[in-house]
């Protein structure tokens, strides 16, 4: 019970720390690897977190267009 409150805590704090320009792509991919991790051994917090910076990354790298 105790690691909950403290996983609540912490969350709350990052959230309320994130701003919102950072958070481009981040809840689409935070969902995603939530479910993947929970899915892959109930780990859904650190699949939500890596989905959350894969997300932001793809979400924000630039689409560069090459000639051929």
């Amino acid at each position: 019970m105790k690691a909950l409150a403290l996983a609540l805590a912490l969350a709350g704090a990052l959230t309320g720390a994130a701003g919102t320009a950072q958070a481009r792509g981040c809840v689409r991919g935070a969902i995603v690897g939530g479910v993947v991790g929970h899915l892959a051994g109930h780990h859904a917090l650190v699949g939500a977190a890596a989905g959350c910076v894969i997300g932001h990354h793809m979400a924000t790298r630039p689409h560069h267009h090459y000639r051929r």
